[in-house]
């Protein structure tokens, strides 16, 4: 019987990641934006 089983409503780590993910794409897209800018400006 593994964790998951012992507890299947356990709500823990639901929010952290969501906003965690959120958070990473978010500023993945904005590292993207800034490089694309930055070369546009560039050239």
């Amino acid at each position: 019987m593994n964790e998951f089983e012992k507890n299947p409503a356990k709500k823990t780590n639901d929010v952290p990641h969501a906003i965690q993910g959120f958070v990473y794409s978010t500023v993945f897209f904005i590292l993207i934006f800034v490089i694309g800018a930055a070369i546009s400006l560039a050239s």
